[in-house]
């Protein structure tokens, strides 16, 4: 289940970033990295020949896209605010309008956002054959930009857009030219960033924005990605059920695992008596299926384990 072409990035020279102000901003706060936990990493992953991963928002908050859940700094925490709903999407103009608005706004700085020195370690582990398959339930494509290829976005990728009638995919960048040209003189200034490209924008700001419907029949558009109260694709259920089972371990990057679709690949495992780890700051759904949990920056440890 490898990535659209439409989402297929050129190959470029990355540099790790974890941006200290992104880091202050949008990563939890977390004990400072132990020695001896990092060894207990190493000592699972040297044990692993078909290694499992699964990640997070947590993973991609260094590189300074803010999350939902995290203690004081995700967007639960931080406003009232909540995401929008995949029913509400597909039955009103007026909210695909202010989806769209909002995104147009976002989406320059959201797809400039480069892969972390995490994303590009589990790249690696790739590379050297330690990591079997990597399932992400994250829609920035920042596993693509460090160069994963055996990598399955389970909740899709804002970087293609979806024609809602006929099916039809586009680039995201090539809508982005699209809002452009339909709205040469219409501005607004976001009021606060969200996850997954979003910004906080007026009604006021939002109601003269023109929507670009789909080239190909006209019909409404919409990024190709799993919005909540919607479904994950049934063939891209089973294909991950099957990396489950091919796997021999299971290690969570990232993730708090309360949302149902990623969380039922932890439970699969569990029945598999797959040894599980979990690297993420704050409790998860499945803290006490891990035979090792650890409280700390994505980026800080994973760089630091050999994938022998």
């Amino acid at each position: 289940m490898r990535m659209s072409p439409l989402c297929i990035f050129s190959p470029r020279v990355l540099h790790p970033r974890g941006s200290h102000t992104a880091a202050v901003t949008f990563v939890p706060p977390c004990p400072p990295l132990d020695q001896e936990k990092v060894k207990e990493l190493q000592r699972f992953i040297s044990l692993s020949k078909r290694l499992l991963v699964m990640t997070g928002a947590g993973i991609s908050t260094e590189s300074g896209i803010p999350d939902y859940r995290s203690e004081k700094v995700g967007l639960y925490a931080r406003t009232d605010r909540r995401p929008i709903q995949h029913v509400d999407f597909v039955r009103s103009a007026k909210i695909r309008q202010r989806y769209w608005a909002r995104n147009f706004v976002g989406w320059p700085q959201f797809s400039s956002h480069q892969p972390n020195a995490a994303h590009l370690a589990l790249s690696s582990w790739e590379r050297l054959g330690k990591l079997y398959w990597l399932v992400t339930q994250n829609v920035d494509a920042l596993h693509t930009k460090a160069g994963s290829l055996r990598l399955t976005e389970l909740h899709g990728c804002m970087h293609r857009v979806l024609c809602l009638h006929c099916g039809e995919q586009t680039p995201r960048g090539v809508l982005q030219d699209r809002f452009q040209a339909l709205n040469p003189t219409w501005g607004a200034e976001a009021h606060g960033v969200a996850p997954d490209g979003d910004v906080f924008l007026t009604e006021d700001q939002v109601q003269s924005f023109r929507v670009a419907s789909c080239a190909k029949c006209g019909g409404p558009l919409k990024p190709d990605v799993v919005f909540f109260g919607d479904t994950v694709n049934h063939n891209k259920v089973d294909f991950v059920h099957m990396r489950v089972k091919r796997a021999d371990a299971l290690l969570v990057v990232g993730s708090s695992l309360q949302v149902y679709s990623g969380y039922k690949f932890i439970l699969a495992a569990h029945e598999k008596k797959l040894p599980i780890a979990i690297l993420n700051i704050g409790p998860t759904r499945s803290d006490q299926l891990a035979c090792l949990k650890l409280d700390f920056r994505c980026a800080e440890i994973l760089p630091l384990i050999a994938p022998h």
